[in-house]
């Protein structure tokens, strides 16, 4: 073929060849040119992602740091479990265009939502960023709660919140408002389905401090955290009054005077790992039983120390957590508003490694009588552990309503109707032991047969009566002599158990060293039990 020319009939005469070129010279570009628009656009989430971590920048953080307090981020690593927490809306924006607020745009907008791991079931939570507009609630901060809280209802999972908040945004005006009304709306929706816990991490002050109250427990940190509808700076403008930030609305403030939280924690980190202890001991939802963990310890047998606990004068006092300790699985006990109405104890344990919750009279208190504050307290603990199919072991030693003018005008008839009401209206496995004193209405209120007890026992130390000996015989022999031999006759026929349980108010009377195993052995037997109220929209408990 060398030296011979082509023929001109093989030459393409059609632009077929130079089309097919020109395309895949167009398709190498094209593709050059969407890499690299890809690889830019990587570059800014990347970029977007590494400042949204760092919420309002490193010198913030540090200010946090130094005032004691994690950061958002820092809290949610120590209290979920090991790289579970899963984030939402990392890169949300503000919508606000007002004050210069186009221009200070952080991605995350001062809170961090997602669901994460806590001992390995599924959490909801949101961690309100300080660092970002002193943690500011806007209408797209009060979106991202509300997400993780309709995803938590609809999948049937707890909602965590820790709050650290300046208030509501300023500059966004009523749709702040707006957005705390929402998560109000969701609060009320949630409760009673999910469990909805607050812990206080930072100031709260102004709206924002409805949403934790109406979760089912607040807890918050000492001396970094504050509750209160206005601050100092307003109460002084209006009453004149000088007030710290601490006295006004502090831990110490609301676990010991207002009850408005449950429990309080020294710093940040104790806060949360006792949080995750605390999440132990409830279910993930109203539709769950009571958790039940492995119990390493033998419930049957007897406790021998309960025979010594009560002392033999019926009036001297003796500290009801000794009964409670010896009676849960390994003595861990969990207590609620232990600074609170301390005439009453409530908080949860575990019996054969399920969840139960407990409520007793604390006679090192003042006899344990039950006042307005020790009502409300013990009814709304009650009230949740219904809720969510929590067990309730009551132990009783109450010698009755504390009487005198204050109480009266401050209402103990409806306060103590409350208490009443959530142990009539609970109809999950009520067990009931009375350690010594029953008297008066106090002995109704407390988990009685009456108000549909399962299991009621008695100790040999119980005394079930209208009221005690010294009062009753001042009234049925008032005017006669030798009132000493009358208060004998009352305490030799009413100052102990026998007279309840010749009636069948007390199923059995029982040693204390048996106990414990008992009330394991009842709370087998009733873990099928299934009562239900009459159908109502509500009830209308005396709030």
């Amino acid at each position: 073929m060398l030296g011979k020319s082509i023929n001109p009939r093989y030459i393409l005469k059609d632009t077929t060849l130079n089309k097919l070129i020109s395309s895949l010279s167009c398709d190498f570009v094209r593709y050059n040119s969407t890499e690299y628009h890809s690889l830019k656009v990587s570059e800014q989430i990347k970029d977007k992602r590494e400042k949204a971590l760092l919420g309002g920048g490193i010198d913030k953080i540090n200010v946090q740091h130094k005032k004691g307090k994690l950061t958002a981020r820092e809290r949610i690593d120590l209290f979920c479990d090991n790289d579970s927490f899963v984030e939402y809306d990392m890169f949300v924006e503000h919508t606000c265009i007002d004050f210069g607020m186009e221009k200070r745009k952080i991605s995350g907008d001062s809170v961090v939502t997602g669901h994460g791991l806590v001992n390995g079931r599924p959490v909801y939570l949101f961690s309100q960023d300080f660092t970002v507009f002193g943690g500011s609630l806007s209408s797209m901060h009060a979106k991202k709660i509300c997400k993780i809280m309709d995803q938590a209802m609809l999948v049937g999972a707890p909602v965590v919140g820790l709050n650290d908040s300046g208030g509501a945004r300023i500059q966004e005006g009523v749709d702040s408002l707006a957005g705390y009304a929402d998560i109000f709306q969701r609060n009320v929706l949630a409760s009673g389905v999910i469990p909805q816990i607050s812990l206080i991490m930072g100031p709260c002050a102004g709206g924002a401090v409805y949403s934790p109250a109406m979760t089912d427990f607040t807890f918050m940190v000492e001396d970094t955290s504050y509750l209160f509808i206005t601050g100092p700076d307003v109460v002084k403008s209006v009453t004149n009054v000088d007030v710290t930030q601490e006295a006004l609305g502090g831990a110490k403030t609301h676990t010991t005077i207002s009850g408005v939280a449950h429990k309080s924690f020294g710093n940040d980190v104790e806060a949360l790992l006792q949080l995750r202890d605390f999440m132990g001991f409830l279910p993930q939802s109203n539709s769950q039983p009571a958790p039940v963990r492995v119990c390493d310890e033998r419930c049957d047998l007897d406790v021998k120390i309960l025979d010594t606990i009560i002392p033999p004068e019926t009036t001297a006092a003796y500290d009801m957590l000794d009964v409670i300790v010896n009676i849960v699985d390994e003595r861990e006990f969990f207590e609620i508003m232990p600074n609170y109405a301390k005439n009453i104890v409530v908080g949860f344990g575990r019996m054969n490694g399920r969840s139960v919750g407990i409520v007793g009279n604390q006679p090192k208190i003042a006899a344990g009588v039950l006042d307005i504050n020790a009502s409300v307290k013990a009814a709304r603990f009650v009230r949740f552990c219904d809720a969510f199919n929590i067990p309730i072991i009551t132990l009783v030693d109450v010698p009755g309503f504390l009487p005198g003018v204050h109480q009266e005008h401050s209402g103990i008839i409806r306060h103590g109707a409350k208490l009443l009401y959530a142990y009539a209206e609970a109809t999950v496995p009520k067990l009931t032991v009375i350690i010594r004193k029953g008297y008066g209405g106090a002995y109704d209120v407390m988990a009685s047969k009456h108000l549909r007890g399962d299991v009621n026992y008695a100790w040999p130390t119980a005394e079930v009566a209208v009221m005690g000996a010294k009062g009753a015989v001042s009234i049925l022999y008032r005017g006669k002599s030798d009132v000493q031999k009358y208060e004998d006759e009352y305490i030799e026929k009413f100052g102990n158990p026998f007279p309840a349980a010749q009636r069948g108010f007390i199923d059995d009377i029982i040693e204390p060293r048996t106990t414990r195993w008992r009330l394991c052995r009842d709370l087998d037997l009733l873990e099928t039990k299934n009562l239900k109220n009459p159908p109502k929209k509500h009830g209308n408990i005396p709030l």
